[in-house]
C-alpha cells in the first residue's frame, strides 16, 4: 500500500515509517523541519529512512497549501497518517500562535487537500491531554470539554474538524490519542531525553511535584504496532453506532493508544538511574501550569479492535533509549 506520513522526521513518525518500510509498503514522508528542537536530529532520522527507495522525503510546511497539494498528488496515498503537529504542553503557554498555525491551520489544509484526493483512511494523531480534567481512567467515549492546556485545546479542535469532514465528505477517520510515548530517537523536549542527558552529564534534573506525578507511558514500538494494526481497519459509515468510541453520523472513531498502567515519575527516574548507572541530582519544583497530576487510559477499544495492547515494561523501554542516546551522542 501507499502511505503518506506527515511529521515523518519526528519521533513517532520516524519509527512508523521504518516499520511500514519493513512491511514492504511505499512511504512518502512530509516534514517541515521546524526548529522547535534541533533539526539535525530530524534530518538524521530522515537520512536513515532515505537509504531505501521505498521512502521519499518531502520538506514542506502543512501551512503551505500549494506544497501540500503537490505532495499529495505525487504520493497518491491509500492511507494518510497525520502525525505532524506543534507538540508540548508548557511551550503552548509561551508560543500559542504556533499551535494555531501548525495544529489547526495545518490540519485544516490537510483535510481540504484530501477532499480533492481522498484517502481510504485518514489517521489523525491526538493526545491524552484532550481529556483534561476528566476522571480516570480516560475512556474514548468521555466528553473532552475541559482541556487544561492550549496544546490540548488545539488537538481537540483537530478532532472536531476531522469529524465534520468525515461526515460531510465520507472521509474515514481514526483519531489516535497517544499517552506519553517514549523510546529511542525521542524528542529532546521530553522528560526521558532531558533526564538522561543531565544525569550522564552530572547536572541536576527538574522534578515536579516531588516526583509524585503519574503517566501512562507507552513505548514507541508499541505505539507503532497500534497504528499499523489500526491502519487496516478504516471505520465504515454503516458501522459508527456499533462502536462506543465511534460517531452516530460519520465513519469516524477514537482510539486510545496506551498500556493502561501508569508509572510514578520517581519510578521512571529510578529506571533511568539503573540504565545509566548514575544517581540523579534532584532539583525539586512545584507542579507546572497545564500539566495533569496523572494520566491513565482505558485500553479496551484498542484491544477489541486489534487484539493488541502495549505491554513493554518501562525498565525495558528506558534502557533501550539510554543505549540509543549513548550511541548517538557518543557519551
Amino acid at each position: 500500500m501507499r502511505f503518506l506520513v506527515t511529521g515523518s522526521a519526528g519521533f513517532i513518525g520516524f519509527h512508523l515509517c521504518r516499520r511500514l518500510i519493513a512491511l514492504g509498503h511505499m512511504v512518502d514522508g512530509l516534514d517541515g523541519m521546524t526548529d522547535y528542537y534541533d533539526p539535525a536530529l530530524k534530518r538524521a532520522r530522515h537520512a536513515v529512512l532515505s537509504t531505501t527507495n521505498q521512502f521519499r522525503a518531502h520538506e514542506a510546511m502543512l501551512e503551505d497549501m500549494e506544497a501540500l497539494t503537490r505532495v499529495i498528488g505525487e504520493a497518491r496515498p491509500d492511507i494518510v497518517v497525520h502525525l505532524a503537529a506543534q507538540a508540548g504542553v508548557r511551550y503552548s503557554i509561551e508560543e500559542p500562535r504556533s499551535y494555531v498555525s501548525a495544529n489547526v491551520v495545518g490540519t485544516f489544509n490537510l483535510l481540504e487537500a484530501l477532499r480533492a484526493a481522498p484517502a481510504s483512511h485518514l489517521m489523525l494523531a491526538s493526545t491524552s491531554s484532550v481529556y483534561g480534567a476528566n476522571a480516570m481512567p480516560f475512556s474514548e467515549a468521555d466528553r473532552t470539554d475541559h482541556p487544561l492546556s492550549f496544546y490540548a485545546a488545539t488537538k481537540k479542535a483537530t478532532e472536531a474538524m476531522a469529524h465534520s469532514y468525515a461526515h460531510l465528505f465520507n472521509q474515514p477517520v481514526t483519531v489516535m490519542r497517544f499517552f506519553t510515548v517514549y523510546g529511542p530517537w525521542g524528542r529532546p523536549d521530553m522528560a526521558l531525553f532531558k533526564f538522561t542527558r543531565n544525569i550522564l552529564a552530572g547536572e541536576p534534573i527538574d522534578i515536579f511535584n516531588n516526583g509524585r506525578m503519574q503517566r501512562d507511558f507507552t513505548y514507541v514500538d508499541d505505539a507503532v504496532e497500534g497504528i499499523v494494526r489500526l491502519a487496516e481497519l478504516a471505520p465504515a459509515a454503516a458501522e459508527p453506532q456499533a462502536e462506543p468510541a465511534g460517531s452516530p453520523a460519520a465513519p469516524f472513531r477514537v482510539v486510545n493508544i496506551a498500556g493502561g498502567a501508569p508509572v510514578e515519575l520517581d519510578a521512571y527516574i529510578s529506571a533511568i538511574e539503573a540504565a545509566t548507572g548514575r544517581t540523579a541530582i534532584r532539583n525539586e519544583l512545584p507542579m507546572p501550569a497545564g500539566e495533569p497530576q496523572a494520566t491513565l487510559a482505558a485500553t479496551g477499544e484498542l484491544e477489541r479492535l486489534t487484539g493488541f495492547r502495549p505491554r513493554t515494561p518501562v525498565e525495558t523501554g528506558v534502557r533501550a533509549f539510554v543505549d540509543w542516546y549513548r550511541d548517538f551522542y557518543r557519551v
